[in-house]
C-alpha cells in the first residue's frame, strides 16, 4: 500500500480561488478568525508582505494559511520588523488531523529560509480560542496585544551551518 500523501501548499490561482473562499471553519470558531475572502483582499492590498497559501491533502482542500514577512510592528520602532502567521483557517471537518501543525511548520520553514530567527502570531484570548494549540507548538506570549489579541512568539532553530 502506498504511503498516504503528505499535506502540501499551493498558491491561490484562478482555478482554486472559489474553493478557497468557500472554505469554512466550525461555526463556533467564526468569531475567532476572518474568512478566507477577507484574507485574500488583505493579501491583495499588501502583496509585498502577505504570503497566502492553500493547504491540500492530496487533492482535497483542507485549509488556508497566510504568512507575513518583515512588516514594521510598531510605528514608534520602525526597525522592529516581524514575520509570522497572519491567518489560519482549517476546514470544519478536517480539524484535529495535524493540518494546523503542518501550517505552522510551513510558516516557520519559509521564515527560516528568509533568514528569520523568530515567528509571531496572534490569537483571540479566551477558553474557546486557539491559545492551547499555539502554546503546544511552542509559542510563548510576549506580553503584547495587537488589536486585543494575544501576541505569541516562536523561536526558530539556529540554521545548520554545516560546521562539525
Amino acid at each position: 500500500m502506498p504511503p498516504a500523501p503528505e499535506p502540501h501548499l499551493e498558491k491561490i490561482t484562478s482555478g482554486n480561488v472559489e474553493a478557497a473562499c468557500d472554505l469554512r471553519v466550525r461555526p463556533d470558531q467564526e468569531h475567532l478568525v476572518e474568512p478566507v475572502a477577507r484574507s485574500l483582499a488583505e493579501a491583495y492590498v499588501w502583496p509585498d508582505v502577505a504570503w497566502p497559501r492553500l493547504i491540500y491533502d492530496g487533492d482535497d482542500l483542507v485549509g488556508f494559511l497566510m504568512g507575513f514577512f518583515r512588516i514594521p510592528w510598531r510605528e514608534d520602532s520602525p526597525g522592529d520588523l516581524r514575520s509570522g502567521l497572519w491567518r489560519l483557517n482549517i476546514a470544519a471537518g478536517r480539524q484535529g488531523r495535524g493540518y494546523g501543525r503542518f501550517a505552522v511548520r510551513a510558516i516557520a520553514e519559509e521564515a527560516a529560509r528568509r533568514g528569520e530567527q523568530r515567528v509571531y502570531t496572534t490569537w483571540e484570548p479566551g477558553d474557546d480560542g486557539p491559545e492551547r494549540f499555539y502554546l503546544r507548538l511552542g509559542f510563548q506570549p510576549t506580553g503584547e496585544l495587537s488589536g486585543g489579541q494575544t501576541v505569541g512568539a516562536l523561536d526558530l532553530p539556529a540554521p545548520d551551518t554545516g560546521d562539525r
